[in-house]
């Protein structure tokens, strides 16, 4: 059972999300948002440079972390970020997004890659 209320009303939300609009990538999010802390490793700036693409929004259902560099341009949501990532993703001329407001501004979840 989830202790943090903020995840445990986002996997609903996420899940009623994916219901209503017929978007699996909601459904796939909520339920790697479900697994352990563990089971879901931060990622790393690094692995965003090399695995997206400019203009790219990838969501990561955990915490993104601030080692390595970026230098594209990617909407990056997550649930949490370490402040040094923050930094570096906005001064790349990035965007930082939480899960619940890219769901709310793109519910039928186009043009999203997850990573992690």
């Amino acid at each position: 059972m989830k202790s943090n209320a903020e995840l445990v009303r986002l996997i609903d939300d996420l899940k009623k999300t994916s219901y209503e609009h017929k978007a699996k990538i909601w459904k796939t999010v909520a339920v790697k948002l479900e697994k352990s802390l563990r089971n879901r490793p931060g990622v790393n700036l690094s692995r965003i440079e090399r695995n997206a693409k400019n203009n790219e929004t990838v969501i990561i259902p955990g915490k993104v972390l601030g080692s390595g560099d970026i230098n594209k341009q990617v909407a990056v949501a997550a649930f949490s970020f370490s402040d040094n990532a923050k930094k570096k993703i906005l001064g790349a001329k990035g965007k930082v997004f939480t899960i619940r407001e890219l769901m709310e501004k793109n519910p039928e979840g186009s043009n999203i890659r997850i990573m992690g």
